[in-house]
């Protein structure tokens, strides 16, 4: 048996002592009760108590919804980028859209002010952006890790502002530290801004002040975009590293600790970058520096080497952090360690599922697929989408999440639809549309069914057979059409005559629907004044059969005024003399005799 990775999270149940507990497992939880079992074998009282249990709790938080429904719409708009697009042009693509996803995390934060778990994904996600979808070479590389550093390192610009504002700042407790934090985040302007109001108050010192700015400026930097090459700027860096350690050996800066403490910096000296240990507060910070004054040209396969010997360097502890754990696997182009890790230590599948998602839009997780037949994107996408399922609107974002899963996502939205409480009827439209339009014609028959029963029991007759209507149910509509004529026969009059009156072909769906209908159609022609039509579809509705039982006397009453009338008005068919063809004369007199015959056979029938 595969042993854990970790060991689960305990959630403590009231119980009652001793007992057993019972559950049952839901799509987004699960109901735990106490039982009358006693661990003892004995039988006794319980607690009449339910606990839910929920495994993802932060779809009840707003802000984060904000979160989801956001990142929803990358997620659709990734998934649209064509497969024959040259790799450069969806490089270019795939950078960009996640950069969307960490401006969406980063604006909840704000939002939840630095909540650390939101702090920890944006991190994750902007070096994954570095290492794998941007896949920057060496030199570039360095450009990005001190980018990422900055971001995420960004409280200097704070005690700059608070150091600059004071009255003295040179004087200031924190001034040392603002430029020494610029200086290890390769900040070199910012540096020799803060240094040049140390170097107006000292006048003795002006030429150490000048050779350390000196140093500061000549300081290469790589240009991707440029015209120098990396071996050019290695070369130039090595000469301006010699620079700095000809002034150390030269005790250059021996009369000012602060100044000689910087050059140590400038020549990567890590005894000197770990002692300013609650400056860089982070062993990633401390890599990123180190590498920044000792090896600014690193290439992507060196990067695991100076990550695991600065975590250790930096932390003594033996058990590193998840989050350092996860860190790690990035520098060591584990992407799969990292999704791994990430699954473990996050509490939702929100982070996993769409860089998992982007990833593999990048073709980096093409060789890795799991042993239970779906691939590692579709089964995280699958998880994400299941999780949103239990929200009371989040619901309907997991539907696209489904539509793009080719191999499960079909099945799971099946079965996921129908826990879909159908609270209003508009609710139910919403998830009557999203199943037509995925040809669901199972799931459509049974929301209508549902809909249609529950409005009957409401008496709400003409929602009612619309939705039976919509289910194509023959039995259930020709349940409520008897309704309707029921109904009828009690008041004298229809309800929901706009339904009825504009039922067209669906009134072919059972002949009790059909028979209601024509009746319908007979009191509006009689209502018209039209009696010949309205005497010939009556007669049509007594010789089809269709009319239940029940409602014979009621087609002989509406008869009888019909063969009262003095004369019965013939269709409008006139020749050139405006007078009567003699063909429809004869019409009549067998109309009239048809209707006589058929009323007598009504008389006779026994009812």
């Amino acid at each position: 048996m595969e042993e854990l990775d970790v060991e689960p999270t305990t959630t403590n149940i009231p119980a009652s002592e001793g007992n057993h507990l019972g559950f049952v497992w839901g799509p987004g939880d699960i109901l735990v009760y106490d039982t009358i079992y006693k661990s003892s074998g004995s039988v006794g009282t319980c607690s009449s108590f339910i606990h839910e249990v929920r495994k993802d709790e932060d779809i009840y938080s707003p802000i984060l919804r904000k979160l989801f429904n956001e990142s929803h719409h990358i997620f659709v708009g990734l998934q649209t980028i064509r497969e024959d697009l040259p790799n450069k042009n969806k490089k270019t693509q795939f950078v960009s859209i996640s950069k969307n996803y960490r401006s969406v995390i980063r604006a909840c934060m704000e939002e939840l002010q630095q909540v650390s778990i939101l702090l920890a994904i944006e991190l994750i996600w902007n070096l994954c952006e570095v290492l794998f979808i941007d896949a920057a070479p060496g030199g570039s590389l360095l450009l990005h890790l001190l980018d990422w550093v900055r971001l995420h390192k960004a409280d200097v610009d704070e005690k700059a502002q608070e150091v600059l504002q004071s009255e003295s700042p040179t004087e200031h407790h924190g001034y040392w530290d603002v430029v020494l934090s610029y200086l290890m985040q390769g900040r070199m302007d910012e540096a020799r801004q803060m240094l040049v109001k140390w170097g107006v108050l000292k006048p003795a010192a002006r030429s150490m002040y000048k050779q350390m700015d000196n140093l500061l400026s000549k300081m290469p930097v790589y240009n991707p975009g440029g015209s120098q090459t990396l071996t050019e700027f290695d070369v130039k860096w090595r000469h301006w590293h010699d620079m700095v350690d000809h002034s150390l050996q030269d005790n250059s800066f021996a009369s000012d600790p602060n100044l000689e403490l910087i050059c140590k910096i400038l020549m990567g000296d890590e005894d000197a970058i770990l002692e300013q240990k609650d400056l860089l507060s982070t062993w990633y910070h401390f890599l990123v520096t180190r590498l920044l004054f000792s090896h600014p040209t690193v290439k992507p396969t060196e990067l695991h080497y100076y990550a695991q010997s600065c975590l250790a360097m930096f932390d003594s502890r033996s058990a590193p952090e998840p989050l350092d754990s996860i860190l790690l696997a990035a520098f060591e182009f584990d992407i799969h360690q990292v999704i791994k890790d990430c699954s473990i230590a996050l509490n939702n599948w929100w982070f996993v599922a769409h860089l998992t998602d982007l990833l593999d839009h990048c073709n980096l997780l093409q060789s890795h697929n799991l042993h239970f037949g779906s691939n590692l994107r579709e089964f995280l996408l699958l998880e994400y989408a299941s999780g949103l399922f239990t929200h009371h609107s989040l619901w309907q974002l997991a539907v696209d999440y489904f539509d793009h899963c080719p191999e499960f996502g079909r099945v799971y939205l099946e079965q996921q639809i129908e826990h879909v409480p159908l609270d209003t009827e508009r609710k139910a439209l919403k998830v009557l549309r999203i199943c037509e339009q995925r040809q669901m014609s199972e799931q459509v028959r049974s929301i209508c069914k549902i809909m249609a029963k529950r409005a009957l029991r409401n008496n709400r007759l003409g929602s009612a057979l619309s939705w039976s209507i919509r289910a194509k149910d023959a039995a259930f509509a020709t349940l409520i059409s008897e309704r309707f004529l029921q109904d009828y026969c009690a008041r004298g009059t229809f309800s929901d005559l706009d339904l009825i009156d504009n039922l067209g072909p669906a009134m072919l769906l059972s002949d009790r629907l059909t028979f209601l209908g024509k009746y319908r159609e007979f009191h509006k022609l009689y209502g018209e004044n039209r009696f010949s039509d309205a005497a010939t579809l009556l007669l049509s509705l007594m010789t089809a059969q269709i009319a239940p039982r029940s409602f014979w006397m009621t087609l002989l009453t509406d008869a009888l005024p019909l063969l009262e009338q003095k004369e019965v008005r013939l269709p409008p068919k006139v020749n050139e003399r405006n007078t009567w063809e003699p063909e429809m004369s004869s019409l009549y007199n067998l109309h009239q005799k048809k209707v006589l015959s058929t009323i007598n056979w009504l008389v006779n029938v026994d009812v």
